[in-house]
């Protein structure tokens, strides 16, 4: 008995293994590294390694696995309403015959899981924009942070903005407000060392990114963002390390100060990139509440 899965653009870059097991319940990570050491699970009808990385179009044949034990999860997509398509297509910055860009608001998904049903790409699945194809998610920005985002109209793009993400030819500006008063120089780099978990396996990847400090008092600091490399949570994750958590983050929280807001005080800003010589540039304004912690904080923009 053969299976098999076809990658979209959603996974690309995401290890084998990992994905087999977001869309197999109880799949063990032993029963995958023994099919793959014994054939049973292929990629692009080639054995490979369960650390070997997806791209857009790869196929994954399962072969005579034993899978009517592990329930595949049912994905079920979140049916949006007229009301709230016009909503998030309000929010759009640039359309073209490509892709689209838009003022992601805070609270939202880029795509439907387990935890978070209400997500981008249903909403625009159902959108009169993508009446002649499907919506491609190329990057990630988590759900609790507002701002500029890409979604693609069609394969060819969304493999062309995945290639130039994964290459770090699209350049990203966040802005964010902090507890405290960072007493770094106004201007540098940060570097670190992050650790994370796959399953019980413990991952350190380094982590760098350029900032610069818009302005700061006894209590709080306006700080610009530009991340060079792209691990999950890295700018909180830093930000957190240096004793100074983002206003608003619940996980990496180094002030415990939560009651008077709920917004993550983290915007992505701006985003840059190139296609064929032409240059693009688009930038997001920051939500009202962002703005109004600014005044709150007095700091300046």
């Amino acid at each position: 008995m053969k299976k098999t899965i076809n990658v979209d653009t959603a996974f690309s870059g995401m290890r084998i293994d990992r994905f087999l097991r977001k869309f197999f319940e109880s799949l063990p990570q032993s029963l995958i590294e023994k099919s793959l050491r014994s054939g049973k699970i292929k990629l692009n009808n080639k054995k490979i390694k369960s650390s070997a990385k997806l791209k857009i179009n790869d196929v994954i044949d399962l072969h005579n696995l034993e899978i009517k034990k592990i329930s595949l999860i049912q994905k079920t997509k979140f049916k949006p309403s007229d009301t709230i398509i016009k909503e998030n297509e309000d929010f759009i910055i640039e359309n073209n015959d490509d892709f689209i860009v838009i003022n992601k608001q805070a609270g939202i998904s880029v795509q439907g899981g387990t935890k978070s049903k209400k997500n981008l790409i249903d909403i625009f699945s159902n959108s009169e924009l993508f009446k002649d194809d499907k919506p491609y998610s190329v990057h990630r920005l988590d759900k609790e942070t507002s701002g500029v985002f890409l979604i693609a109209k069609n394969r060819p793009t969304a493999q062309l903005l995945t290639t130039l993400f994964r290459l770090r030819k699209v350049y990203k500006t966040y802005i964010a407000i902090c507890h405290g008063e960072l007493t770094i120089s106004s201007k540098g780099t940060l570097k670190n060392n992050l650790t994370r978990y796959d399953q019980r396996k413990k991952i350190i990847e380094n982590a760098e990114t350029h900032y610069e400090i818009i302005d700061k008092n006894n209590s709080s600091t306006f700080i610009q963002l530009k991340p060079i490399t792209g691990r999950k949570h890295q700018l909180r994750k830093q930000l957190f390390n240096l004793g100074h958590s983002i206003i608003g983050d619940k996980k990496y929280n180094s002030y415990k100060i939560l009651k008077n807001n709920k917004n993550l005080m983290l915007h992505s800003y701006e985003i840059k990139f190139k296609i064929n010589e032409k240059k693009y540039t688009f930038r997001a304004v920051p939500p009202d509440y962002f703005r109004n912690m600014l005044n709150v904080k007095r700091l300046n923009f």
